[in-house]
């Protein structure tokens, strides 16, 4: 019994879940800021009808890749903190899989540089990026939520809530007129950080009941 709870002991440490937890939240916050400021610095820019890749594309793209990178590190620390406290059963290791690589393709996304400039030179794999990267959006949070029910009912509710919000509202922005995409593309972005958040705050208040 002894070594059973010194080995529980060991396997969970507060302090890193907190740093990740919170480091997912900023690095959300990161994100939203740097296509803030973008918007405003960026020429000539129609946040409306201008998606992000083309907000990324040109002399200020280093503001944005900040925070594309700023997210995708907050992904992987999701995914660390799912690997660290295990919740469910193979859906939650999906979901640590899932999130792990998620991160993997928002970064390529951000150092392929690939954005809308119409880049031609060797392989372009921006458009596959996004494809994988929304279905992997619709998948993970329904993937985590069985697990997550264990730090409260709202938790699965609300990732339910999103993957099915995603799965709905993603394929809509290919059929949409260049003129309106920015704007929906920013709400997709939404989406995706609630989830992140969501996930974040479920680990924090586990801490919090400890």
């Amino acid at each position: 019994m002894e070594n059973e709870i010194g080995d529980a002991a060991v396997r969970e440490r507060p302090g890193l879940v907190r740093l990740l937890a919170w480091y997912a939240i900023f690095g959300c916050i990161l994100f939203s800021g740097m296509i803030l400021i973008a918007d405003f610095v960026v020429p000539d820019h129609d946040w409306i009808a201008d998606t992000i890749s083309d907000l990324g594309a040109g002399e200020y793209e280093y503001i944005v890749d900040i925070g594309i990178y700023g997210f995708s590190a907050s992904l992987i620390s999701v995914a660390l903190l799912a690997a660290h406290i295990h919740l469910g059963n193979w859906r939650w290791s999906v979901g640590i899989v899932g999130f792990t690589v998620l991160g993997l393709i928002v970064f390529l996304v951000g150092a392929r540089n690939e954005y809308g400039d119409n880049d031609s030179d060797g392989v372009v794999i921006h458009s596959y990026l996004v494809y994988a990267l929304g279905l992997l959006m619709a998948i993970l949070p329904w993937s985590m939520s069985e697990g997550a029910r264990c730090c409260g009912a709202i938790y699965g509710r609300i990732l339910v809530g999103l993957s099915a919000l995603w799965t709905v509202s993603a394929p809509v922005f290919f059929m949409l007129p260049t003129d309106v995409d920015g704007l929906y593309e920013r709400y997709l972005g939404v989406i995706a950080m609630a989830t992140v958040i969501t996930l974040a705050t479920l680990f924090l208040r586990r801490q919090g009941r400890g």
